[in-house]
């Protein structure tokens, strides 16, 4: 049960959503009375605003386009104990909403994340591409970084204090999701997922995600932070790759050398001296951003403790 004063802010990123806006708005205050809604307008030009504010929602804007950038500005501004965050496209039920929320007051989680792909969301969603795009974000991230999340990309998640304000958003777009996730496991803050029912928007409403432009955006933003929060295994892989290349050219050369005392191919000796040493540097590099890496785990650790110490 929801502790007494315990404050809850529903967080909905909007463009462009005037045909489902109101019923979302209406939904959420049913299931969460006490809670405040709020509505950020990234630039709709059909009077999303408008309609939210007379269905009860607290509106605000942010004019920097991208809902990377929405969500960077909402966990700037407010202040609660719980944060549900959705979309303003009527694709998740408000039915879930007080679990994720209790699963978050109650300590038990830091992240609620309302997982679609366990439940109805590959008949659901229309659109096969984006089927085999979550499918294969899913697996890149639970490989690499070692985790088993069912649901990299949704966008239905209830949030602790602490990791709305630990939460240091770089994105700009639609790859945000992605970014929360890598950032909730590499920090080791609790997870649960709970299967929610997705159902595809209704007639007349259009996704703002484009299949191929955002979803290269994703691989990227995956490959960027694989890189930066994994980075011995990162430059390791790269070092690997060269040292191969100049064992696959040196070997043959020295071989002959010992048993012929010449070395008439000079070209493959350049070629893998240079690619030796260019494994040695990025082997180096891995292990000195490493450590790094590590340093900055433990200074964040210490910047949580300081947050829990003052609240």
């Amino acid at each position: 049960m929801k502790e007494k004063n315990k404050k809850i802010a529903v967080l909905i990123p909007c463009y462009n959503e005037s045909l489902t806006i109101e019923k979302v708005v209406k939904d959420y205050k049913k299931a969460l009375p006490d809670a405040d809604i709020y509505v950020y307008d990234n630039n709709s030009k059909d009077k999303t605003d408008e309609i939210a504010r007379k269905a009860g929602a607290i509106v605000r804007y942010e004019y920097r386009q991208g809902k990377g950038n929405v969500i960077r500005t909402m966990f700037r501004e407010i202040d609660a104990d719980c944060y549900l965050m959705i979309d303003g496209d009527d694709t998740y039920p408000a039915e879930n909403a007080k679990e994720m929320c209790d699963y978050v007051l109650s300590g038990k989680a830091d992240m609620v994340i309302g997982d679609r792909l366990s439940s109805t969301y590959f008949t659901e969603n229309k659109r096969p591409f984006h089927n085999f795009g979550n499918k294969i974000v899913r697996w890149s991230i639970n490989k690499l970084f070692h985790n088993n999340v069912k649901d990299i990309m949704t966008g239905y998640r209830a949030f602790s204090y602490d990791f709305v304000k630990g939460f240091p958003v770089l994105s700009k777009g639609f790859e945000i999701e992605t970014e929360m996730t890598i950032h909730a496991v590499d920090k080791n803050y609790k997870l649960v997922e709970i299967p929610v029912t997705y159902r595809d928007r209704p007639a007349g409403s259009v996704s703002k995600l484009n299949t191929y432009k955002d979803g290269f955006k994703v691989l990227k933003t995956i490959a960027t932070l694989f890189k930066e929060y994994k980075p011995g295994i990162f430059f390791g892989l790269f070092a690997s790759i060269f040292l191969l290349i100049s064992l696959i050219l040196g070997v043959p050369v020295f071989l002959e050398y010992f048993d012929t005392g010449l070395v008439p191919r000079f070209p493959s000796l350049i070629v893998s001296g240079i690619s030796l040493l260019i494994a040695l540097l990025l082997w180096i590099t891995g292990i000195i951003l490493e450590v790094i890496v590590k340093k900055h785990r433990q200074l964040y650790e210490l910047l949580m403790n300081e947050m829990e110490h003052n609240k």
